[in-house]
């Protein structure tokens, strides 16, 4: 018994463009969200650049593990129909993303600062957590 997939425009995928409904496209599936965003490891801000809009080149340039795409298959809806009116996918030349540091494309991408902060945030909070539980002399 073969599953029908749903197809979806990427008009249907901008229209949900928010944390509490947030449509994202990764090689051109589309994945419902919104479930997921609080327990993003990378923060809601990082999901919220890319919400409603094609999200492949994020997911990529992050290097998500194999956990992270089982996880992110369990939220499949369908499949993006493209039409000539879409924007075109960002696609990434990795020669080019892993040649010398030329920074013509204007640096690191804001989700992966957002990914350090939250990360240096956590360490400072554990630390402090751990500096509290240890008996003074």
């Amino acid at each position: 018994m073969a599953t029908e997939t749903k197809e979806y425009t990427y008009a249907d995928v901008a229209a949900h463009d928010t944390k509490e409904s947030m449509y994202v496209v990764i090689d051109d599936k589309v994945y419902d969200v919104s479930k997921f965003v609080d327990e993003h490891p990378g923060g809601e801000e990082v999901m919220l650049d890319v919400a409603g809009q094609d999200g492949t080149e994020a997911f990529e340039d992050v290097g998500h593990s194999d956990e992270a795409r089982e996880i992110l298959s369990k939220y499949l809806i369908g499949d993006l129909k493209r039409s000539e009116s879409d924007p075109k996918p960002v696609t990434i030349s990795r020669a080019s993303a892993s040649s010398s540091g030329d920074s013509s494309s204007g640096g690191l991408p804001s989700f992966v600062y957002a990914i350090l902060i939250a990360g240096l945030a956590a360490a400072g909070y554990y630390y402090t957590q751990l500096q509290q539980q240890q008996p003074s002399a």
